[in-house]
């Protein structure tokens, strides 16, 4: 290419760069500066302490906060701190706010859909087997709650977003990781 030489971009290189410049303009920052100097995270996605949610840490403790979707996980002795994205329940008649706790943990979840699933999704298998297709993903902690569970997922796509039928999703990376944290008898709350 000489200097005299026009650039002519292609349209991947003029697509790319529009959008680009629309995703830095309309994106914004993460955070805001707030009255007083003080910065807070505007995606409500943020770490928190443990006080005012639990008496102890007892067997630990598993926070899930369905507004900000996020789970938040503190280790007994207080030397881990966790906080994952989750997916959390599609409907306000699907979630189940309160106190429970892991009564159960499966290392490799087949799944079978609830009775109310069933009645709203005539058409879904009665059965998947564990495996890279189970709707469970890798792996699964049961809580006190009939058919509630703590699990990941094989559709990456659910994690941030009301979509679930009751349970809370986690990328299968970050549930492993969990299970091996958690042990039953872990306080669980949602709020």
């Amino acid at each position: 290419m000489t200097a005299d030489t026009i650039y002519k971009p292609g349209r991947r290189a003029v697509l790319g760069g529009a959008a680009a410049a629309f995703g830095a303009a309309v994106a914004g920052p993460l955070f805001a500066q707030t009255e007083g100097s003080v910065v807070a995270n505007v995606s409500s996605f943020r770490m928190l302490d443990w006080q005012p949610y639990f008496t102890n840490l007892d067997n630990g403790a598993v926070l899930v906060d369905t507004v900000s979707r996020a789970l938040h996980y503190w280790s007994a002795d207080q030397s881990f701190y966790k906080l994952y994205p989750t997916s959390v329940p599609v409907s306000a008649d699907l979630t189940r706010l309160g106190r429970t706790e892991i009564i159960k943990k499966d290392p490799a979840p087949s799944w079978r859909p609830t009775p109310s699933m069933k009645d709203r999704n005539p058409d879904w298998p009665d059965f998947i087997p564990a495996g890279p297709d189970s709707p469970l993903g890798t792996r699964a902690m049961w809580l006190s709650w009939e058919y509630y569970r703590i699990h990941g997922t094989h559709d990456t796509r659910k994690i941030g977003r009301k979509s679930s039928n009751g349970c809370i999703g986690m990328y299968n990376e970050h549930v492993e990781e969990l299970f091996e944290l958690a042990q039953i008898g872990t306080q669980v709350l949602l709020i």
